[in-house]
């Protein structure tokens, strides 16, 4: 008796998660067509709409079974349009390009560091193609590009709104100092926790302690105290916790090497 096969999955199903992915790309590349016009809280808006749809596109891959080659090649150009052009171009036209006013080497300086951004993303996300499944999965090697594209347009939208009276020209050396710090840490071998289960197999991969849930509740009713500065902070914090991290472990190795 012939073994009955069943019926091919339909190739139709595989847009669905093509078109998180565009969806996207294309929130990407209105926050730089935003910014070129000024429009920078829309602009850095775009950009977390852009990680939003990049969270949920691998999602509806995995619970529909469309996974691909080809989703994950695309998942990383769009990937680099949305937090690595999109969010050096956005820092540049809202703080870096004012650095020209304090001379003409100060003016490539800032638009030397957005594309070192952009560059170090690039970096950031090809390491990570080529490092899937064979890394710790609670573990993220560098900051994220998503991360670390919501540390830099969270740093926008905190001060381009105008609630705290401070323009991007004012604030264009801190401006260059995220935007470096940014992309270094994208590039370093820092370790940040991923979020992402607990690192064992089978059932238990994508289990988190009870306690991160309470933390993500409390989280989401904080930001609706004030939601550019409340992100800015959580920002600040993760980006901070990874050094902090290497450091306490380093003292740990450290102290116990002398015992």
């Amino acid at each position: 008796m012939d073994e009955i096969k069943p019926p091919p999955r339909s190739r139709g199903i595989y847009l669905l998660p093509n078109l998180f992915t565009t969806a996207g790309l294309f929130a990407g590349f209105y926050a730089i067509i935003a910014a070129a016009n000024e429009q920078f809280v829309t602009a850095a808006v775009a950009v977390f709409i852009a990680g939003l749809m990049d969270g949920i596109d691998g999602r509806v891959a995995r619970l529909t079974g469309t996974s691909s080659d080809f989703g994950v090649q695309y998942d990383s150009l769009a990937d680099l349009v949305s937090f690595g052009l999109a969010p050096a171009l956005v820092m540049y036209h809202w703080s870096l390009s004012a650095l020209k006013f304090d001379g003409s080497v100060m003016g490539r300086v800032g638009w030397v560091v957005a594309f070192l951004y952009a560059a170090c993303a690039a970096l950031r996300l090809a390491r990570f193609n080529t490092q899937v499944g064979t890394v710790d999965k609670r573990w993220f090697v560098g900051l994220a590009s998503p991360a670390a594209a919501g540390l830099m347009m969270s740093f926008v939208w905190a001060f381009a709104d105008g609630a705290l009276g401070w323009s991007g020209e004012e604030l264009r050396y801190v401006a260059l100092t995220v935007t470096l710090v940014a992309a270094l840490l994208m590039v370093s071998r820092i370790r940040f926790w991923s979020f992402k289960g607990t690192g064992e197999g089978g059932a238990k991969a994508d289990k988190v302690p009870f306690v991160v849930l309470i933390l993500a509740a409390v989280g989401i009713a904080v930001l609706f105290i004030d939601l550019p500065r409340v992100l800015f902070a959580i920002g600040v914090l993760y980006a901070l916790s990874g050094p902090l991290g290497w450091l306490w472990q380093r003292g740990r190795r450290s102290g116990e090497a002398t015992r």
